[in-house]
């Protein structure tokens, strides 16, 4: 690992990347926020869109996104904030990806072992920068990816805001704005409009009685994902875990930390996945381009395609979806698509999740954390929405999870479903969606 002073910079690899802005937790300390902004030519944002953080996990070119906090521990154990960045898929016109933060309940001079880590796709480290010198400031710019020479570099920037969040996107032309009003439905009181400029606060952190354990995790590793991570030999911070899948013991029981895989292939092709893959639930994530339909199938004992897992007829298809990985063998898939395709096996603590609001785009698969409510629905499109909600099997012996079918509409879409309680929410249309509790 390259432990780099304040200003100094080195080459990175054009590739996926993982970044890590590490804190260590104590009493009284604010959090912490990570946010990356894609600046142009002039140093500045074409449009809100180019600020990815907690209320906007993915640039709309996806080649950055953020995949959300470690699990909250105990006090003087490390947590972290996540980004995950593909340079290769950074579009022309973006000539700098900066890594900034905020935090909310105090200024960054209350946040002990503030530091930045960066990896590349199978987990090995790549820079490393620690900021010592934090005081009053409220916003922190730790570093950026710069192109030069056809490639792509690392700065260690180091350089606090006082203002925060409002005040560092200003200065890079951004104006932040509030997150979209949950969908509305009888009996449910939407909360009052943000004042014009506010930007949305951090997300609380879980109650005590939903707060799940942490985690022992060693880093990020690739695309989008947790593996081996070495600190610097210098570096004391303790270990840190990876986002928690769930709050709920029910859920977490049904799924585990595991490292992650990629798999490219074109037209048909059966992936026979690590045997290492503990049993339970396993992220699925697939990309595809210009292909008349994607499908993933799950394959029994003896090869042949057995549940449709994901079905997709869009021309651009960045989709999620569930499988479960079986005690007794290796979990396999049945991959289809006209054009090449890649396939991602994540844990399945990279799903959104959500308690109150989330909105989304065609395929994707989403932690509900709640208890028992009524969920409000709505979908602009024209084919079939579905929703399927997943739960861990009533008897653990068995590798079969329980589903039930919340949703079956088609076309545009306002529809209320009950929920029994937590479990994974598979949600699969033709265009953006919304989902909102009822209160």
């Amino acid at each position: 690992m390259t432990q780099l002073p304040k200003g100094a910079s080195l080459p990175v690899p054009t590739q996926v990347l993982q970044v890590a802005v590490a804190w260590q937790t104590v009493p009284g300390a604010p959090d912490v926020d990570v946010s990356a902004l894609l600046l142009d030519g002039g140093g500045r944002v074409r449009g809100d869109g180019d600020l990815v953080f907690y209320n906007q996990v993915e640039h709309p070119s996806g080649a950055v996104r953020h995949l959300g906090k470690s699990a909250p521990g105990a006090p003087g154990s490390a947590a972290a904030d996540w980004l995950w960045l593909d340079l290769a898929r950074v579009e022309p016109a973006i000539d700098r990806v900066v890594v900034a933060a905020s935090a909310d309940g105090g200024p960054f001079g209350r946040v002990p072992a503030l530091d930045v880590r960066v990896t590349d796709l199978a987990g090995g480290p790549v820079a490393y920068f620690a900021i010592g010198n934090a005081t009053s400031e409220t916003a922190f710019v730790f570093g950026e990816f710069y192109r030069r020479e056809g490639g792509w570099r690392f700065r260690a920037v180091g350089q606090g805001y006082a203002s925060g969040l409002a005040g560092l996107a200003t200065d890079f032309g951004i104006v932040v704005e509030p997150p979209p009003a949950p969908i509305p439905g009888p009996g449910y009181v939407p909360p009052p409009a943000p004042a014009p400029g506010h930007v949305p606060p951090p997300r609380p952190a879980p109650t005590q009685a939903y707060a799940p354990a942490a985690q022992q995790a060693r880093g990020p590793g690739p695309a989008g994902t947790y593996g081996p991570f070495a600190p610097p030999v210098d570096d004391q911070a303790p270990v840190y875990a990876p986002p928690a899948a769930s709050s709920y013991p029910g859920v977490d029981a049904f799924s585990s930390s595991f490292r992650p895989s990629a798999h490219q292939g074109r037209g048909k092709e059966t992936v026979h996945c690590d045997p290492a893959l503990p049993p339970g639930w396993a992220l699925l994530e697939i990309e595809s381009y210009h292909s008349i339909s994607t499908t993933i199938e799950s394959c029994d004992a003896y090869g042949r395609a057995e549940d449709y897992l994901l079905t997709a007829y869009e021309d651009d298809v960045r989709a999620r979806t569930v499988a479960v990985v079986p005690r007794d063998r290796p979990l396999s898939l049945r991959v289809e698509a006209d054009t090449p395709w890649t396939l991602r096996v994540l844990p399945l603590s990279h799903a959104r999740r959500f308690d109150s609001h989330i909105e989304g785009l065609a395929h994707d698969l989403v932690v509900y954390d709640g208890p028992p409510a009524v969920l409000d629905f709505f979908h602009h499109g024209e084919s079939n929405f579905t929703v399927h909600q997943h739960t861990p099997p009533r008897e653990p012996a068995y590798d079969v999870e329980d589903q039930d079918l919340l949703v079956n509409e088609i076309g545009e879409v306002r529809v209320s479903a009950p929920v029994p309680g937590p479990g994974l929410l598979r949600i699969s249309g033709d265009g953006p969606w919304k989902c909102a509790v009822r209160r």
